[in-house]
């Protein structure tokens, strides 16, 4: 193998930096995968409920507690479709690590709303379900926990934990 090839290689893996790019924009784009299908679906139904009957007796809070889900579903759609639009634009450019370094900040980014907006969202269907505002507040912020256990504390635990100081 030659000198210039060596240079190319990380440590760990027998990959070129244009190799980790492509396996990495893969991961990317399998993660996006996931997060978007279900904010879609999600942005779906909430986008309908605005129509029903029901919608129009709903207390003001509740209606500004939809507009903000509403709006924060839509930013979490804008964020994870973003990376295939930059995908798009930059294809051939030959700067696909960079791209994908975009890639992963937009999915972080959409993630981060998402969180929101299911929060949001649990928010106000649990005010609306019970009509009791005296423990829906625990209920929410229980479950806001759960998620930043499961999406951030855990994943950056086993990073800090069982990452390599080489």
């Amino acid at each position: 193998m030659g000198t210039d090839a060596s240079k190319d290689r990380h440590d760990g893996r027998s990959e070129t930096v244009m190799e980790r790019a492509d396996r990495r924009w893969q991961e990317v784009i399998q993660e996006i995968r996931v997060v978007q299908t279900g904010v879609q679906i999600l942005l779906g139904f909430l986008l309908t409920v605005v129509f029903t009957p029901h919608f129009q007796g709903l207390e003001q809070t509740n209606k500004t507690i939809y507009i903000v889900t509403v709006v924060l579903g839509s930013l979490a759609t804008g964020a994870l479709i973003g990376p295939v639009a930059l995908h798009r634009i930059v294809a051939g450019r030959q700067i696909k690590p960079r791209a994908v370094i975009w890639a992963a900040r937009l999915t972080i980014t959409g993630i981060v709303l998402l969180l929101a907006t299911l929060t949001s969202a649990l928010l106000l269907v649990l005010r609306v379900a019970t009509g009791d505002d005296s423990y829906v507040p625990w209920i929410v912020a229980g479950v806001l926990a759960w998620y930043l256990l499961c999406w951030f504390v855990l994943p950056l635990w086993v990073r800090t934990r069982y990452t390599s100081g080489e």
